[in-house]
This record gives structure tokens, C-alpha cells and sequence, in this order.
């Protein structure tokens, strides 16, 4: 008998929400790696490095102590009074203990955050290019995405006469991500001093910062994040951090933030309607990354540093590419308007990033993400979270490729 049901339909609030380019770009790459090419993927947003013997140990040694139940809704106990006192010493901000909220991952942080605050037609400004992530959170959370392009003259970064103008009565929140995915640009006090003069007039809306780089910066510059830089936005800043870029703990799935007593029981309330609490071995291991021995990152982010030098070195000396020097992350944006209208070697035209991009892959081997999927064309994102080994045997790789255009 001849099923008769009706085709599946998505909830209308997903449907113009694809896939991650870079998942989408990973897969490809994976592809060609099962047919036995040797291609080197630049596109990862996770470093290369293992989580530290000291973390792993305390997630063992939590399964072994048997603490392995539920835990309270949004953190436990003492892993909240780790964070705080992280926000005390590294950041100079007090939060209580129910100001501060545990997720899986800072990517639920930033869900439960618009889930819980947005009604249809709230505005969120996200500068670009920027995390794709945040605007599709947005939209599912029933909120509208301002993008603002933010030019590499400007350092990719947003200037307080484009924040005053993308405001509205609508505009709910902005999202600030220092330093930045996937541009590795990061705000200075300087350079937030203007923009929070602006939301200090326009006391409607509301600031998150994504801090999630923040020990991953380069020699002098010195982080910093909003709500210790202007106590008066305390009460309508949301201070989103997490354990996966610094200690090298992507998988373990643990995201943390600081902020209004009110927003974070708003949080905890659609927390509780999805995951409930956070992996309680995660906790435990977060808990040992934020309250062990912090040498570790320091010498990883030189080693970081490294990579960058030579990364950015290799791209400028490229003909038809240049590339900023970032201040922070793992990742440079490089531009390569200097390779669009040319021709490849099979004929076909590189009219836009993502051409150029997929004749990287598919001509050398390499692996890399187009800033269109950031929303700032024609730029690429490259992940230099890999040994040095397969930077330089990329970079080379580019190099050639770039050569081979007409």
C-alpha cells in the first residue's frame, strides 16, 4: 500500500537556515581525503592541541568519585565560584553566584540569551564579518539580524558613528565578539570607549561580548572586556567566556557568562526546557582548567603567535593577497580581491571568494573558509590552529595557486 503521508516541512523558523559553510567545506574536504588526497584543511575553528593532563585527570577522577548525575540546573556550586573568581582576577568584575550562568558550550549561552529576551521584530546588531552563528541564533529565536560591514580600514572592527546608526526603537542587543572569529580583530579600550558612550545614550539596548579568545592575544595588546570598562552598562551587559579555545577543550562542551541577575534566571529557565544541566565530568574538568596551573596557555599562545607571524608573512608575499595582522584568535582574513576576474587553469573565472576558495581545494588541496560566509566578501578565513609543518606546505600550495591564474 502506497504511503499517502505529507511530505516533511521544517518549522518556518528554520527555513532559511542552512548548514554551516564550514561544515559544508570540512565535508568536502573529508571527501576528498577518503579518495586519497592528501588535502590540508585550514577551515577548524578548534586548536590543534590536546586538553591538558591535569583537566583530563579531574574528569577521571570525577567518574571514579561517582559524579556522574544531574547537577544543578546552570553549574554547580564550585564551579560557579571558579568563574567567579575568574572574573574577579582577570577581568575585574563581581558577580554573584546567581549572576552567573554554566551552558554546554557558549553557543547555548548565546541561544538561551536570545531565546529568553527577543519577541518577533527585535533587533540584534552584529557587526561583520562575524560568527554565522550569531545571526542565525537570532533569527530562530524570532529576532532580526542588523549586519554592519566593517571595513579592514577600520580594522574590522565597529565604529561608533555605524553603531549610532544602525539603532532603532527595535534594536534590543548588540553583539560585540573580541578578539573576533573570524577576522582575529580584538577591541582595545580605545577603541570600545566610543561605542559604549553610544549605548550609554541609548538605554534600551542591551550589550553581549563574546570573550571566548580573550587569552589568546598577541604581544602588547592588552584585553579587555565592556562591563569593566563602564560599570554604569553593568546591569544590561551579558559577559559570554567558556573553556574551549584556551584550554583546548572544544569537545567537552562547557560555556559560561556573567550578567544580570534577571536575564540569567530568564536563561536558566529555557536551559531548563532543553539540555537541563551541562555534562557533570565536563564541569569537573572545567573546574580543574579554570583553578590549575595557567602556564600552559601562555606558552601555547606563543606558539599561536608563531604561526600567526609566519601565516600573515606567507599571505603578503603572495601576489593578488594581503592580510591584516590580528590582534588575537587563530584565524587571519585575508583578502584576496587581487584574484577575483582571474581565470584558472581549467577555465573557469574566480568571480567571487567562494570561487576562490573552491579552486584552492579543489586545484591544491587546501582547505579554507570565504569571507562571504562571514558577511564580508572577498576575504578568506584561515585557521592557523595546525603545526607549522602544514602551514608552510599550505601556504606554498597557495602560492602556486595564486601563480597559475590568468
Amino acid at each position: 500500500m502506497q504511503d499517502t503521508a505529507a511530505p516533511f516541512h521544517p518549522a518556518t523558523r528554520i527555513s532559511s537556515i542552512g548548514v554551516s559553510t564550514i561544515l559544508q567545506i570540512t565535508g568536502m574536504a573529508n571527501a576528498l581525503k577518503r579518495q586519497g588526497r592528501d588535502v590540508i584543511v585550514l577551515g577548524a575553528g578548534e586548536p590543534d592541541f590536546d586538553t591538558p593532563d591535569h583537566i583530563k585527570e579531574a574528569a577521571i577522577a570525577a567518574i571514579r568519585a561517582g559524579e556522574t548525575k544531574y547537577t544543578a540546573l546552570d553549574g554547580t556550586p564550585q564551579l560557579k565560584q571558579a568563574i567567579r573568581d575568574k572574573f574577579r582576577t582577570d577581568n575585574g568584575l563581581d558577580f554573584a553566584l546567581d549572576e552567573i550562568t554554566v551552558s554546554t558550550g557558549a553557543k547555548q549561552v548565546l541561544y538561551n540569551a536570545m531565546m529568553a529576551t527577543l519577541n518577533p521584530g527585535d533587533e540584534v546588531i552584529i557587526p561583520t564579518p562575524y560568527w554565522v552563528s550569531y545571526s542565525d541564533i537570532v533569527e530562530i529565536a524570532g529576532g532580526t539580524p542588523v549586519l554592519i560591514p566593517c571595513a579592514e580600514a577600520d580594522g574590522f572592527r565597529l565604529t561608533a558613528a555605524a553603531l549610532e546608526a544602525a539603532i532603532t526603537p527595535k534594536t534590543r542587543w548588540v553583539m560585540l565578539n573580541s578578539p573576533s572569529n573570524p577576522s582575529g580583530a580584538a577591541y582595545s579600550a580605545a577603541d570600545y570607549r566610543p561605542l559604549l558612550d553610544v549605548l550609554l545614550r541609548h538605554r534600551h539596548v542591551w550589550l553581549m561580548v563574546d570573550d571566548m579568545y580573550e587569552k589568546i592575544v598577541y604581544g602588547d595588546f592588552a584585553f579587555v572586556t565592556p562591563a569593566a570598562l563602564e560599570p554604569t552598562l553593568r546591569d544590561r551587559v551579558l559577559t559570554v567566556n567558556g573553556v574551549s579555545k584556551a584550554y583546548a577543550m572544544t569537545g567537552w562542551r562547557i560555556g559560561y557568562a556573567g550578567g544580570p541577575r534577571a536575564l540569567i534566571q530568564a536563561m536558566a529557565v529555557v536551559q531548563s526546557q532543553s539540555t537541563s544541566c551541562p555534562s557533570s565530568v565536563s564541569q569537573a574538568a572545567a573546574l580543574a582548567a579554570l583553578t590549575g596551573p595557567q602556564g600552559i596557555v601562555a606558552e601555547r599562545c606563543a606558539d599561536f603567535q608563531t604561526r600567526r607571524d609566519y601565516v600573515v608573512g606567507a599571505l603578503n608575499a603572495i601576489p593578488g593577497l594581503s592580510c591584516r595582522m590580528p590582534e588575537g584568535a587563530f584565524y587571519t582574513f585575508a583578502s584576496c580581491a587581487g584574484a577575483i576576474g582571474k581565470t584558472a587553469p581549467d577555465g573557469s573565472v574566480i568571480a567571487t571568494d567562494a570561487d576562490f576558495a573552491r579552486y584552492l581545494l579543489t586545484a591544491r588541496d587546501v582547505a579554507v573558509v570565504p569571507g562571504s560566509a562571514f558577511g564580508l566578501a572577498p576575504y578568506f578565513r584561515i585557521s592557523y590552529a595546525t603545526s607549522m609543518a602544514e602551514l608552510q606546505r599550505a601556504c606554498t600550495r597557495i602560492a602556486e595557486a595564486c601563480a597559475a591564474l590568468r
